[in-house]
């Protein structure tokens, strides 16, 4: 199944995206509807799991898939890829197992989703500083800005691949170059470009995302990357069966980790959730995540236009293609925001309904490569 043909046939495109039958559904960068072959093949174990051992069925070879998969998405190895449910338990676990001193620092952005800041936040109660990054507005992060806030004291920058609500996409790549060579980590919330945009991990130090919106899948099934040279020096914050070597589930006289990233997974796994994740990157590789980000920035550039037409101030309305992303958000000044979100809602057109540290409120569009260009005009034909 290609893009090409979900676009041109609509048959096709309501089965394998059943939303589509009853509503406009703009709303990825929150949470996705299932596709078809998700919700199956978490149907389908579902079913089998009534009469057998549920890990039996699927366990480990489920794992070691998934692991491929993911490996294939952020183009790193398997051993890097650890199954860690919420995106806000991923980066917890690498916020909890860093060995910092009480003169270091680390850099955040404030505005980012709160799941990647109050982990961070958190370590101040251990004397570490917590600088909150600075910019032009609201998600515009640029290499220059977070260099120019960092020092020989500052161990991690934490950002996101893209601002939840701006839908600024930062060059994540220049920064993390630019952060190795001065010896400083930097983690990754890429919640909102995996499964939209090529999110690779070559000067990432730690990655996290859950599937529950570009990836169109499972809520509480997440990767998390731990780069390869990193992960004898960074503990989890918790114990289990799983990742600590208990030979016959016997406990043992001293903690030993598991090799890898497995490291993190501390005990029985959602399996329903890996299932329904495994199906998610399986469509995702299908259709190209290369062809998928093309196809949303094409949709961009007809829909920003069209959304400023209507009077309407757009977020970053002229970000070059590298900094563009699939989320448009956009405001009037003096209009009733709330009340928009739900004139759309009643005409079935799913939408996100967000605000900034002033109070102002955004609707956010954020279509994915299954949602036509009549279903865009729709909704620019009800602003």
């Amino acid at each position: 199944m290609t893009l090409a043909e979900i676009l041109a046939n609509e048959a096709l495109r309501q089965r394998e995206f059943p939303v589509a039958r009853e509503k406009i559904f703009l709303a990825h960068a929150g949470d996705c509807p299932l596709p078809r072959r998700v919700a199956q093949a978490i149907s389908d174990y579902a079913q089998q799991a009534t009469s057998s051992d549920q890990e039996t069925l699927i366990f480990p070879a489920a794992l070691d898939d998934g692991r491929k998969l993911a490996a294939r998405l952020l183009s790193c190895h398997e051993d890097e890829v650890a199954f860690v449910g919420p995106t806000s338990l991923a980066l917890s676990f690498i916020a909890s197992g860093l060995k910092l001193r009480q003169r270091d620092n680390l850099l955040i952005y404030h505005d980012d989703y709160p799941s990647n800041v109050y982990p961070w936040m958190a370590l101040a109660g251990q004397g570490i500083e917590v600088r909150l990054l600075n910019t032009r507005g609201l998600g515009l992060i640029r290499p220059q800005d977070v260099l120019g806030q960092v020092d020989e004291n500052t161990r991690l920058v934490a950002l996101a691949s893209c601002h939840f609500v701006s839908g600024y996409r930062i060059d994540h790549a220049a920064i993390g170059k630019a952060l190795r060579e001065r010896n400083i980590l930097f983690c990754l919330d890429a919640i909102q470009t995996l499964g939209a945009f090529p999110t690779t991990i070559e000067h990432v130090d730690f990655l996290a995302a859950d599937a529950h919106k570009w990836l169109l899948g499972p809520c509480g099934a997440g990767v998390l990357y731990v780069r390869r040279e990193l992960q004898e020096k960074i503990n989890p914050p918790i114990h289990g069966w799983h990742n600590v070597r208990c030979s016959n589930f016997v406990a043992q006289e001293q903690i030993v980790y598991r090799r890898g990233a497995k490291k993190f997974e501390a005990g029985s796994q959602n399996l329903l959730g890996l299932v329904g994740l495994i199906a998610a990157m399986e469509l995702m590789l299908e259709i190209g995540v290369d062809n998928i980000a093309v196809e949303l920035l094409r949709k961009r550039a007809w829909l920003v236009p069209a959304v400023q037409a209507k009077g309407y101030t757009v977020l970053h309305a002229a970000a070059a293609a590298q900094n563009a992303s699939g989320i448009i958000t956009f405001f009037a000044s003096g209009q009733d925001l709330t009340g928009l979100h739900q004139k759309l809602l009643d005409a079935g057109i799913v939408t996100s309904l967000r605000a900034d540290r002033a109070g102002q409120r955004y609707v956010r569009l954020s279509p994915h490569f299954y949602n036509t260009d009549a279903e865009l005009q729709r909704v620019v034909e009800m602003l």
